[in-house]
């Protein structure tokens, strides 16, 4: 079974809504050709707004996640070996922002690649 490509794009700065459109127009064309994607995009106003949100600590949760996905929020704070509290805001964050989903089934980040973009 062929597996579906899946990313995150991110953007800072620049035309937010210019991108947003050559976005829609290029996934259009993908699934014009019969391209099977899935992908998120998400725009951010400035570098330290993205900073913010996609911390070092927030990175290493989201990559432990995609790969193991674990049970809990408590699950992921003993693997990581860091205080249960700072995951816990860790994670409330990423859910917050759309990276990660948390659900009575466990934590999930449904994406192989997160593609910035950032304008100068």
């Amino acid at each position: 079974m062929k597996r579906i490509a899946t990313k995150v794009g991110v953007s800072v700065g620049g035309d937010l809504e210019g991108e947003a459109t050559r976005g829609f127009i290029d996934a259009w064309h993908r699934a014009e050709r019969g391209e099977k994607f899935r992908e998120r995009h998400y725009a951010f106003e400035n570098w330290r707004t993205l900073w913010r949100v996609l911390t070092g600590k927030r990175m290493e949760i989201l990559g432990h996640v995609r790969r193991h996905r674990p049970a809990s929020v408590r699950a992921l704070a003993k693997a990581l070996k860091r205080d249960y509290s700072n995951v816990h805001a860790d994670v409330r964050a990423l859910v917050d922002a759309k990276l990660m989903t948390a659900t009575k089934a466990g934590l999930r980040a449904d994406y192989d690649v997160i593609e910035t973009k950032i304008k100068l």
